[in-house]
Formats: structure tokens, C-alpha cells, sequence
């Protein structure tokens, strides 16, 4: 039935905005949520994406309050207006210079250092987003990640068939890491500092030579790498130098204190 309405609105979007209006409060609360995982495999859905579109469409521009100074956009800020109450019902922890665009599911026990997360984004409990870090629109967030400092995460609305990226739990992306056009970073994977991964990079596995794109498999240690191309030509790609050990896990082991 939301798919089919949605669908509807997209094929004659000249009505249906309090229904758009709806699904993004339900994907602001992460009652629906744009990609999940299910039998061990991402679903992304599509019609989502479709709405948050349409929302752009039906909405106009306004005046948002704000430091230095105001904003003028479609799109309200997450926490607009919000009271010490509805930041202790939600509660996640939001410092001074963080931006989050409505619709994006911030959990519990999250910290937001100054950084921007975008519509449709979907960041799980007990994760930190650090300073200067941009969270792009729809990208998924697991639960007990640290995004470091200047980390860049893309974003996906536009093409609209496009996967949005995918960090599972327990991962940590080092600092001026980039992960875009869709790359999934499984389940506990460690990103090292300035590692570059796009739908196009070679991420060769140094124990057997194997070459793959798109997905770190779990537990990964990632480092930036290059290799030699036709004509003697270095070309950067990803290297998994290992399995994550309790040793790497200890380096990079979030602090709860942090997160009460």
C-alpha cells in the first residue's frame, strides 16, 4: 500500500503531500528507514527515495532560524525548534555546530560533533559522528561506529537506482576516510586514515591476491594502497592488510563514557 501510493504521487505529484509529509516523519523516526538488511541481504527501497524527492517537489522554500545566521530551505532542520525535553525523549547527545536535515533517524546514546547529516540518513545506537564529518543523504549508519574527523560518507538521491552507502556495525572509519557510490563496509571493519573507496576502487586482499569492488567483507582492516597499472601507471586502490585482531579492536574501541 506505501509503495503503491508513492508510486501514485510520483506518476502525478500534484496532490498527496500530507501523505509525503507522513512517510518522512516515519522515516525521521526510523519507523521506515530508505535500505535494510534482510536474510543477510541490503534491500534498498526505492519508492523512499521517491519520496523524499516528492517532498522536495511539494515543499517550498523558508525562512530557518539560525547561527551566524538564518537558513532558507525546503527542507526543515531535524531538531527545529525543538525543547530539553524532546532532545531527552530522543536522546542522543547533539553538540554546537551539528546539522541534521529532517528526514534522518538519529538513535539513542548517538553523539553528533559539528558535522552534517543529511536527508534520509540513518545513523543506529551508540555511534559517533566526529567533527567535520558529512553524512550523505540516505547513507546507513550501524550501531557502535565511529566516524572520525573529516570522514565523508556520499550521498544517493541522485541517480535515483543508485545504493546508498553502507557502514554495518561496529566499524570505524578513520579520519579524512571517504566511502561513496554505495560501498558496504561490513561488519566490524576498520578503516585506516585517508582511505579512498568508490564503486570503481580495487580493494585487493594482500593474503591472496584477490581483487574486489563495492563491498569490505567483515572484520577487514583497510589501508590506502596503490598498484601498477599498463605503462608503469600507479593507480590508488584499497589494501585488506589483515583480519581485525583484539589488538586493532583495543586501538579503536568506542568510549561508552562518551555515550551515557
Amino acid at each position: 500500500m506505501l509503495k503503491e501510493e508513492i508510486e501514485k504521487i510520483w506518476n502525478d505529484p500534484t496532490d498527496g503531500k500530507d501523505f509525503i509529509i507522513d512517510v518522512m516523519k516515519k522515516l525521521d523516526s526510523g519507523e521506515l528507514r530508505i535500505a535494510e538488511k534482510i536474510d543477510g541481504k541490503w534491500i534498498v527501497h526505492e519508492y523512499l527515495k521517491k519520496a523524499i524527492l516528492l517532498f522536495f517537489k511539494l515543499s517550498t522554500s523558508e525562512l530557518i532560524p539560525g547561527l551566524p545566521s538564518p537558513f532558507f530551505d525546503k527542507i526543515p532542520l531535524k531538531t527545529q525548534n525543538w525543547s530539553s525535553a524532546d532532545f531527552e525523549n530522543h536522546g542522543f547527545r547533539s553538540v554546537p555546530g551539528s546539522l541534521v536535515r529532517m528526514p534522518a533517524y538519529i538513535a539513542k546514546s548517538v553523539v553528533l560533533m559539528p558535522c552534517f547529516i543529511n536527508v534520509g540518513a540513518y545513523i543506529d545506537q551508540n555511534t559517533m559522528i566526529d567533527s567535520n564529518a558529512l553524512v550523505g543523504s540516505c547513507a546507513q549508519i550501524g550501531a557502535r561506529c565511529h566516524i572520525s574527523d573529516g570522514v565523508t560518507i556520499g550521498g544517493v538521491l541522485e541517480p535515483l537506482h543508485a545504493t546508498p552507502v553502507i557502514i554495518e556495525d561496529n566499524c570505524f572509519i578513520g579520519v579524512r576516510s571517504a566511502v561513496t557510490e554505495g560501498v558496504i563496509i561490513g561488519e566490524g571493519s576498520v578503516l585506516a586514515a585517508g582511505t579512498i573507496l568508490t564503486a570503481s576502487t580495487k580493494i585487493i586482499d594482500r593474503a591472496d591476491g584477490s581483487v574486489s569492488y563495492g563491498k569490505v567483507p567483515p572484520y577487514s582492516v583497510v589501508v590506502p594502497g596503490s598498484y601498477t597499472s599498463t605503462n608503469n601507471i600507479n593507480l590508488n586502490c584499497a589494501v585488506i592488510v589483515k583480519k581485525v585482531t583484539q589488538a586493532t579492536r583495543d586501538k579503536v574501541a568506542i568510549n561508552d563514557l562518551l555515550r551515557d
